[in-house]
């Protein structure tokens, strides 16, 4: 993984010389739902999602004159909190943390000047960071609840993937920019590596605000007759 971020770094500065190129932050807040199948023979359960906090690091790469590409180094913090009522209507819940690195590889479009409008949309990978079981109140539920991944004897699977798009809005300020932006992902990553559970995916919905400053210009192409 770390091997990745350093050629994809290196591969953004070898051919920035001729284009713009702005690097800045950006948090802001993120909200998940999740969905597993406990079986082969049960259909899909939703589970509600946590909302927690969210921030990265942002390189934004411009070689043309309204298009280029993202790339976000993102902390992003999910999870899910499951329900269930027994025989005598005690609620009880199991809530587990997933802290994720993910890694954002974005096309991005944008129409205006100083103001602009942007769209985005590309794949993302990502890296378990850590898998943390907050509360833990039952177990042996049928169908089968989700699983422990933050124990001793769990072995969740730590590679993330999957498909991200976003739209918002920037201003331009010098070579500062401004941008405000709602984001969607789909992920197809499944912890689950010790087949307690058949499957489960989730999508996370993110707003945020990023500032970015402008570290190379772009080279005008155009020439004098």
């Amino acid at each position: 993984m770390y091997r990745f971020i350093l050629l994809l770094l290196i591969g953004i500065s070898s051919f920035s010389v001729k284009a713009q190129t702005s690097i800045g932050i950006k948090g802001g807040y993120t909200t998940s739902s999740f969905n597993y199948i406990p079986a082969l023979n049960i259909r899909s359960i939703s589970v509600d999602g946590l909302a927690s906090p969210t921030f990265a690091l942002v390189v934004e790469h411009f070689s043309a004159k309204n298009a280029g590409v993202e790339v976000n180094f993102q902390y992003l913090s999910t999870g899910f909190r499951q329900s269930f009522t027994d025989s005598e209507d005690a609620i009880s819940y199991n809530e587990t943390e997933l802290n994720y690195l993910k890694i954002p590889i974005m096309a991005s479009f944008y129409a205006g000047r100083s103001g602009r409008f942007q769209i985005k949309f590309g794949p993302h990978l990502g890296y378990l960071l850590s898998a943390n079981d907050v509360t833990r109140e039952t177990s042996g539920f049928n169908p089968p609840e989700i699983p422990t991944y933050g124990g001793s004897d769990d072995k969740p699977k730590k590679l993330m993937y999957g498909l991200t798009a976003g739209a918002g809005i920037s201003k331009l300020f010098g070579k500062s920019t401004l941008a405000g932006e709602v984001r969607f992902g789909y992920d197809f990553t499944n912890p689950e590596s010790q087949e307690r559970i058949f499957d489960m995916n989730f999508t996370t919905l993110e707003f945020t605000l990023a500032y970015l400053f402008r570290i190379r210009e772009l080279k005008s192409s155009n020439t004098e007759d």
